[in-house]
């Protein structure tokens, strides 16, 4: 009976959209969009074009002022409303009931999948697979359209080189290179993979600029940092978002050299569109024109409001300021209806994008909606993302895999069971009773004649310490067992969107059980669950394996019981510096030269760049990570021991896998310019591919040197080569490589 009714539901839905599709028809006919908008544009009223620049949260009840805010035109865009059935109903209002019938733009933040949630972002950049990105994105984006949006606020680009600064989980770590790469992965994979139009959406790319530079791990916050960062490090994965073709744009909270992104027109006006060729939308993050009152730049919300415009953000996103206070401006001629035009047309543009002005429903389909959503394939594929994003940090006498035999095994950990905490902050419509938990996972991988024991071992009571009382039952635990699993680590909500931590050890009382768990003798396998690099030091010498999870999505848990068993050989790398001690931080593997040695051997020298009580090197650096099988990298091969300007390198080496098993190897390039007018990083990554090894295979890694790859800003801060010697490195790390000459003549 509750499946038929279920069923009824959807077919009296279908028969609605049909039904709304037919009656907008005369509104919505299919003509030129160009002369559309610009017909649009005549026909609406100051008031009207405020509205289209206005975008408002929408969830939970939404109250009769908000829906007459639809039907007057002041709303354009609407966020934080999910799924076909109930915006169908909120298009049906702006499409029917407001005078122009100009259709919303839905948006939401889909940041790392919609119903099925992969990996947060950092641990898909942990996979350096590009294809497997996009098709995360595309997968994200298919489920989104089925529900009903159009938009979503990612990729994030921001490079960070603080883990202390919780939004680290949503980039792609701290390199300029490889989060470039992620970055044309994700929009490509959100706005044009999938087979049908209205199964893409448009992404945004955010948070211009320099977000990541969170001087104390804060969220919104101060970032101070020099023109030469700012275009070396920070703009790099955005113009690479905009060279692949990203809709919209959102800024940053921050500030740059003292002026909120809000009211940069420098960076909005003269770098992103003069510079960096950026043609769609700008956005404001969540109320930021307001911020500019709180911060003490503008004395109230009319001055606030012009500023923004001023700078060239087009929509305003929850301050409700442009549909209050432009109409205002514009009759008093504090701006002109032609800076207003300009935004909206680019509203418009996005909406003509996804077909809006074709169909306003077509993303609207309950049926659709149910098929796509945790479908099958999108869990299969999804969990080849967590599978290949997951880091095998350290494995002491070949401890893992695991063997399917008869034994005991101990799980032991806060985190053993959490289904939620692997979702990660930003789980957009994922539901946490989808998730199989590790100690789940486990269980159900192994055959009969394993005995499964559980231990919880202490709690996480946000930052305190808790639950210490179960450290000694879990020592007794680990006692009865032939080997035993930890899975700790952080819960869902404390990295993220104001997750900044001062500390970057394991929180509450998990350190300590590890180490009273270790004093048993027994075998360790420590699973970490984060959203960020923690500092791992005593984690890993208290363990015998040391497996970087990540919070690694709806499939996270059972993708973690293949790669402890076996299933799947690790191949992830880190995409970000591992610290060895809180002091390092911020730490990185692209430091630029200095006139004294970074290396610990001049640690005996007191005049060198090196601390006096801990080492220099983190615990686990850049491009790091392990694998069930052995490779070994033979010489560098060059075609050419020097080139000219528009010639072409070729630099290969050859990759033999000589282990056991099947492995897949993420082959490294870095350069160093010896001599340059600028000072250079000591290493910077330049290129990177992924090589699939049978055991005994070899296989060559090949590589592409142009110039282009030699560029570096000038202190006129413009793209530039100089001729001269560079050092080039090829290895399976940034701390691993072996390294060879040649010159650009």
């Amino acid at each position: 009976m509750i499946k038929y009714t279920e069923m009824l539901k959807k077919l009296l839905f279908v028969i609605l959209v049909s039904m709304l599709i037919a009656c907008s028809s005369n509104q919505n006919a299919k003509v030129n969009s160009s002369n559309k908008i610009e017909a649009l544009l005549k026909q609406m009223t100051i008031e009207e074009k405020a509205g289209q620049l206005n975008l408002i949260p929408l969830e939970g009840k939404i109250s009769e002022e908000k829906l007459q805010m639809i039907r007057d035109g002041k709303v354009g865009n609407v966020l934080k409303s999910n799924g076909a059935q109930l915006n169908a109903m909120l298009q049906k209002i702006a499409v029917d009931e407001s005078r122009l019938g100009i259709p919303i733009l839905f948006q939401e933040d889909v940041i790392h999948g919609y119903k099925t949630i992969a990996p947060i972002p950092l641990a898909e950049a942990a996979s350096w697979d590009l294809k497997l990105i996009q098709n995360s994105a595309a997968i994200a984006a298919r489920e989104a359209a089925a529900a009903g949006i159009h938009l979503t606020y990612a990729p994030m680009v921001d490079v960070s080189r603080n883990p202390r600064w919780g939004r680290i989980l949503e980039a792609a770590g701290e390199d300029p290179y490889l989060g470039s790469k992620v970055a044309e992965a994700r929009v490509k994979g959100f706005q044009e993979s999938n087979e049908n139009a209205n199964q893409n959406i448009l992404a945004c790319v955010k948070h211009f600029v320099g977000y990541g530079a969170s001087i104390d791990g804060r969220d919104y916050t101060i970032a101070d940092f020099s023109e030469r960062e700012l275009r070396e490090i920070y703009l790099p994965p955005f113009q690479a978002a905009i060279d692949a073709g990203v809709a919209s744009l959102m800024c940053a909270y921050s500030a740059y050299d003292g002026v909120p992104l809000t009211a940069s027109r420098f960076l909005l006006h003269d770098v992103l569109r003069n510079e960096m060729g950026f043609e769609g939308l700008i956005m404001t993050d969540w109320s930021t024109i307001k911020n500019l009152l709180v911060i003490g730049m503008a004395e109230n919300d009319t001055v606030a409001t012009k500023m923004a415009i001023d700078a060239g953000i087009d929509m305003d996103m929850t301050a409700e300021c442009y549909v209050n206070y432009i109409p205002y401006l514009v009759q008093k001629g504090l701006i002109s209806e032609k800076q207003v035009d300009d935004a909206v047309r680019q509203v418009l543009k996005l909406k003509e994008k996804v077909g809006l002005f074709d169909d306003p429903y077509a993303y609207f389909n309950a049926e659709r909606e149910a098929a796509e959503l945790f479908s099958e394939a999108n869990y299969k594929a999804t969990k080849e993302i967590a599978l290949k994003s997951m880091v095998l940090l350290k494995n002491e006498d070949d401890v893992l895999p695991l063997k399917t035999k008869k034994q005991t095994i101990a799980v032991i950990g806060p985190l053993a069971k959490a289904q939620k905490d692997l979702l990660g902050w930003w789980a957009c419509m994922g539901d946490e009773n989808q998730v199989v938990s590790i100690y789940d996972a486990i269980s159900k991988k192994v055959g009969d004649n394993t005995t499964i024991k559980y231990a919880k071992g202490c709690d996480i009571d946000g930052f305190k310490v808790a639950g210490k009382d179960k450290i000694k039952q879990a020592v007794q635990v680990a006692q009865s067992a032939d080997v035993v699993l930890m899975v700790l680590g952080e819960e869902y909500w404390m990295s993220g969107e104001g997750g900044g931590t001062a500390s970057l050890h394991l929180p509450s009382a998990q350190e300590e059980l590890l180490q009273a768990v270790a004093k048993t003798g027994k075998p360790i396998v420590t699973i970490i669950v984060s959203g960020r690099p923690y500092v791992l030091t005593d984690v890993a010498k208290n363990s015998n394996a040391l497996l970087e999870a990540w919070m690694p999505g709806s499939t996270g848990g059972e993708a973690v019981a293949d790669i402890l068993f076996g299933d799947f050989n690790p191949c992830g790398k880190l995409p970000v510096t591992f610290p060895y001690h809180e002091g390092q931080v911020p730490i990185f593997y692209n430091y630029r030269k200095t006139s004294h040695g970074f290396d610990a051997g001049d640690n005996d020298n007191r005049y060198s760049a090196t601390y006096r009580d801990i080492q220099n090197e983190p615990l686990y650096p850049f491009g790091y990570g392990l694998s069930y099988t052995h490779y070994t990298y033979g010489d560098i091969e060059l075609s050419a021991n020097s080139i000219v300007k528009g010639e072409k390198l070729i630099a290969k080496m050859k990759v033999t896998n000589t282990g056991k098993v099947k492995g897949s190897e993420i082959v490294q390039l870095y350069i160093h310019d010896v001599i340059c007018s600028v000072s250079r990083p000591v290493i910077e990554l330049k290129d990177f591919t992924i090589l699939e090894l049978e055991p005994g295979e070899t296989k060559e890694a090949i590589f592409e040197i142009t110039s282009d790859k030699l560029e570096f800003i000038d202190r006129n801060f413009k793209k530039t080569t100089e001729p001269g010697e560079f050092k080039l490195f090829i290895g399976e790390s940034s701390a691993n490589l072996k390294e060879t000459t040649f010159s650009l003549k």
